[in-house]
């Protein structure tokens, strides 16, 4: 009894690793091995049982990356075992202790039942409780040999299966029948809680000391020759230390099973598909033995693939869903990025996601589940509400690498006002083990303590590594009441945010973005995966549109389920690994096929409405998409284009030109009366004139659209990271191998620079048209650098504190200056279509078509004068985990619009994203279904105008509030109207309207706060 700790400690670990946990299972006997190899993509089960089987055996390797064997197990139960609880124990040659990153499998019954999955915590499979003797044992195990990809900074031609090399990745390491040990396995469970209990407390705590002479006896009573026989003894030499009760202070803890899947990552979608599948048939499984257990999956995509490809499995999951205890979180289609996700497509993200629940389920999800995503915007928390949600819960904000954030259970505000309850999970983990080290760490690094006693710590294995185990919820169970630990209850998130926020109503407030101080190489990875997003987006805007204006007028058929399901295709798409270009090379390949099928569907569909509405004839109609009017043709409306051709005639009534001079220094000087744009001889703008202001908008002596490259190797993460120190060091590509004018027409004029850069081309064209103040810039780069970061760069002349960048249904503002560590950090930000940076007076936008990172900065000149720099992050190269990354074609299109307001940066941006489009038809215009103001009105924007998701015929108009100022408009339908409703995003009514609207005999009187959102559901007579 004079161990000290360290001797105590050591004698545990030992005993635990050598002599108790091997003795869970004992009398263990092998199984009869055969094996299959399903040819190329995974094969159904019913496949899979019925295929032709070889002899195999434990020792032999298999398993090419991204393959799928089959291997069949049978025997027979000894009849000596009866009474025994029998389990199969099968390691597949799990490598390393990592569920989730390597092989994983799932076990079938020969009917082709799914049973459960196999990871590297989760070996076992039940077979009898108690057992007869002499039952046969028959199963099939669908084993994946996905390879081992979680390795950062290293990179990898496996991520592919076209360039993943054959050789066997595992060696099969066990198959027996085993005798399982209910006493042992419940001993190793005891001596684990109390070991880990003991060493986070305090050297001298009392309690401490209590548990550590209870692990000695304990200790001293076990068996080392007969583990099984000992045990019982072993353990009640524990009762006395784990039965005292908790402190009434005792920190408080809300478990929730869970198992946080990456629905693409380091695998494919298909293979998304299988851990789901592995993953739910475990849960359902321990659920059948563990009546209490709670388990939470986020993601109605997931729901949806189990439904679609695994039936059985789906059913199951249904039925634990109807009791309570497997629990759909997060009402989204997919856990999204909500940096780069347009306004629209969170919206859906939350309307698919939470309609999919209620129309499965009958369950009205209240909590935004989102513990991974890489930063979130300040426009969610209106989001949030209007989708019906009371709560919001992330965990990753605890991986920011400069400044921690002071609170865990806050109210977050809005960019327009709204707040909504937050909760970060002080365990600092989505992936818990509800270890003593984990528990404790949760309670210490609470930053609520005084004022609130409630956490919530997700646990279980993610990204197919099997969620929650039967250890799990021991652990859980010996923490319910426990001295010296938290509190642990296993129960709903619901249960959690409403006891959280009655013990905490007047929580603190946190107003703005949640931003992540890591992963802001996301905002730029992977370039084509975020054009294709950014072209769906747009694309999607103007088929609704062009649908239901036909559809109302023409007797078009709307495509209901076709814009249905390209919706979704774009929504998984925008999954927190996909978008952001974090994913293995197979997911983005992948991705850009998809982008182009999207892109050609709904192509297809703008046209057929277009056509229907044009009418027969072979003149030419110009459709506007965008919610501004735009050279005489209204916003969501069309004219003739000889009608379009007019609108170019300026003021004075002569045609609006553009002019074009050459500099006596090289190069040639843009005219066309808003700006005068000097290009010198290396192709770079070095002058853009605000005529109307009288002003310089490039700074002195500093060229714009200079595109800039740097060195790009962050400490950790290749694909998600941008370090600051990338700064250090840039090489201007001021040298062009020839710049030329290439058109010069009158109505229009571009420059032309080709450049020569390592191992790359770039082809720069700047271009001035008539009667636009947009300098319209286009990059058509071959990139093949390695570790190199491109930017364009476009120094100021104005001295902006803050910058404004486009974000979902509004803009935000940051600070141009690193007064603090706050500020400093943010050294890379997101914007959507645009960011505007001003000073009283005057401003200036960048817009873009397909980029979102931009970075802000701020200099002093000789002359006195401030130059503020604005930057676009056009490429990266990252070798992992895709070592190809951003490799080969890219063409972008950003403009700068000298002397522009806010309102003109929404405008702009808008314009770019949305081009005209002009088809054959006959001579008639084409009304706005729906206008504002006569099409006069910017400052509130219709975002989206389409038909009723309940197929009613009923016209949905999405309005936001855009400029940051309180505003009001007529809603002009150009149909007759029978009601208007004011709608949640799901198109149901709200219960407590939002905004102030009256129907009048013109339309609808609308008045919107600020970034305000306003959601109407117009009724059409004979409809319904």
């Amino acid at each position: 009894m004079h161990d000290d700790h360290r001797t105590v400690e050591d004698r545990l670990r030992r005993v635990l690793e050598e002599r108790v946990r091997p003795a869970v299972h004992t009398s263990a006997l092998p199984l009869t091995v055969a094996r299959w190899e399903a040819p190329g993509e995974p094969v159904p089960a019913a496949d899979g049982v019925s295929a032709p089987y070889r002899p195999a055996a434990v020792g032999e390797t298999w398993g090419p990356a991204w393959g799928t064997t089959w291997f069949r197990v049978t025997g027979r139960v000894p009849h000596t075992w009866a009474g025994r609880t029998v389990e199969a124990v099968l390691d597949l040659g799990f490598e390393r202790d990592m569920p989730g990153f390597q092989c994983e499998g799932l076990v079938h019954r020969a009917d082709g039942e799914p049973v459960k999955g196999l990871h590297p915590r989760n070996s076992w499979v039940r077979l009898a409780e108690p057992a007869a003797g002499g039952e046969e044992v028959e199963l099939y195990i669908e084993a994946a040999s996905n390879p081992i990809l979680n390795t950062p900074q290293t990179p990898t031609l496996q991520g592919d299966v076209r360039t993943a090399d054959s050789a066997p990745l595992y060696r099969l390491a066990r198959m027996d029948l085993a005798v399982f040990e209910p006493q042992v396995w419940e001993l190793a469970l005891d001596l684990e809680v109390a070991d880990s209990l003991m060493r986070e407390l305090p050297p001298a705590d009392a309690r401490r000391w209590e548990l550590l002479r209870a692990l000695e006896r304990a200790l001293d009573a076990l068996d080392l020759a007969d583990v099984p026989g000992s045990a019982d003894r072993s353990r009640e030499r524990l009762v006395a230390a784990l039965s005292a009760p908790a402190r009434a202070s005792a920190h408080r803890i809300s478990a929730v099973g869970h198992a946080h899947i990456d629905s693409a990552w380091l695998w494919p979608l298909r293979e998304t598909v299988r851990k789901v599948a592995r993953t739910s048939s475990n849960m359902v499984a321990l659920m059948d033995e563990h009546p209490d257990f709670v388990f939470a999956m986020s993601q109605a995509q997931q729901f949806a693939w189990l439904k679609e490809h695994r039936p059985e499995v789906y059913a199951k999951v249904a039925r634990k869903v109807a009791e309570g205890r497997f629990v759909p979180v997060g009402g989204m289609w997919v856990e999204s990025d909500t940096n780069m996700v347009g306004g629209e497509a969170m919206a859906r993200q939350l309307g698919y996601g939470k309609k999919f629940f209620l129309e499965e389920f009958g369950i009205e999800t209240k909590e935004v589940w989102l513990p991974d995503s890489f930063g979130y915007t300040a426009a969610l928390p209106q989001l949030v509400k209007l989708s019906g949600s009371d709560w919001f819960l992330t965990q990753k904000i605890s991986w920011s690498s400069t400044n921690p954030f002071p609170h865990h259970t806050f109210w977050w505000e809005g960019i327009d006002g709204t707040r909504v309850f937050t909760h970060f999970p002080p365990v600092d983990t989505y992936n818990a083990t509800l270890s003593g080290e984990e528990l404790a760490h949760a309670a210490r690094n609470f930053r609520e303590k005084g004022a609130a006693s409630r956490s919530l710590v997700p646990f279980g294995h993610g990204d197919g590594g099997g969620g929650a185990t039967r250890e799990m919820l021991g652990r859980a169970a010996r923490t319910r009441d426990l001295d010296g630990s938290p509190r642990v209850t296993v129960e709903k998130p619901a249960a959690f945010f409403e006891k959280a926020r009655e013990e905490y109503p007047d929580a603190p407030v946190w107003q703005g973005e949640l931003y992540l101080e890591l992963h802001r190489g996301t905002y730029t990875s992977q370039a084509a995966t975020k054009q294709g997003n950014r072209r769906a987006e747009s694309l999607l805007h103007e088929a609704e549109l062009w649908a239901a204006t036909a559809a109302v007028r023409t007797g078009y058929v709307y495509p209901y389920a076709r814009l249905e399901e390209l919706w979704k295709t774009v929504l998984l798409h925008q999954f927190h690994d996909i978008l952001p270009g974090s994913s293995i090379a197979w997911v983005h390949r992948e991705a850009r096929r998809t982008y182009a099928r999207v892109a050609g569907e709904l192509t297809g569909i703008v046209e057929e409405a277009q056509r229907a509405l044009a009418g027969r004839g072979e003149r030419g109609v110009v459709f506007n998409g965008s919610p501004h009017a735009r050279r005489g043709v209204p916003a969501g409306g069309a004219r003739p284009a000889a009608e379009d051709s007019a609108a170019h005639r300026n003021g004075a009534g002569g045609e609006e030109t553009v002019t074009v001079t050459e500099r006596g220094r090289g190069g040639w000087t843009l005219d066309n009366g808003l700006v005068r744009v000097e290009v010198d001889g290396r192709g770079l703008v070095v002058s853009a004139y605000d005529r109307r202001a009288r002003r310089e908008a490039v700074a002195p002596g500093c060229p714009a659209n200079l595109l800039q490259l740097h060195p790009d190797l962050p400490n950790h993460w290749d694909a998600w990271d941008v370090d600051a120190f990338y700064r250090h060091s840039a090489t201007d590509l001021t040298h062009a191998d020839d710049v030329t004018l290439s058109a010069a027409d009158g109505r229009s004029a571009t420059v032309r620079a080709r450049r020569s850069f390592g191992s790359s081309t770039a082809v720069q064209s700047v271009t001035l048209r008539a009667g636009s103040p947009l300098l319209l810039m286009e990059a058509d780069i071959d990139w093949h650098e390695s570790e190199k970061l491109l930017k364009a760069a476009f120094p100021l002349d104005v001295k902006a504190d803050r910058s404004a960048a486009e974000t979902q249904f509004g803009h935000v503002f940051r600070p141009t200056h690193t007064n603090t560590t706050w500020e400093a950090a943010k050294f890379e930000i997101c914007a959507h279509r645009w960011l505007h940076v001003e000073e009283p007076g005057w401003g200036a936008a960048l817009v873009n078509d397909s980029t979102y990172g931009h970075d802000v900065t701020r200099d002093i000149r000789a002359d006195g004068g401030q130059t503020t720099t604005v930057r676009l992050s056009l490429l990266r190269a990252p070798r992992y985990p895709d070592p190809e990354t951003d490799q080969g074609r890219h063409r972008m299109r950003y403009g700068l619009v000298p002397g522009a307001t806010l309102g003109d940066a929404v405008r702009e941006g808008h314009w770019l994203n949305l081009p005209e489009r002009s088809v054959p038809g006959g001579g008639s215009p084409v009304a706005p279904l729906v206008a504002l103001d006569g099409g006069q009105s910017d400052q509130i924007v219709a975002e989206t105008v389409k038909l009723a998701d309940d197929g009613s015929g009923d016209v949905v108009v999405r309005l936001y509030e855009s400029l940051g100022g309180r505003a009001a408009t007529l809603l002009a339908p150009g149909f007759p109207v029978t009601s208007v409703t004011e709608t949640d995003l799901l198109e149901r009514p709200l219960a407590e309207p939002r905004a102030h609207h009256t129907v009048e005999e013109a339309g609808v009187r609308v008045t919107l706060r600020p970034f305000q959102i306003l959601t109407l559901r117009l009724g059409r007579s004979g409809e319904r």
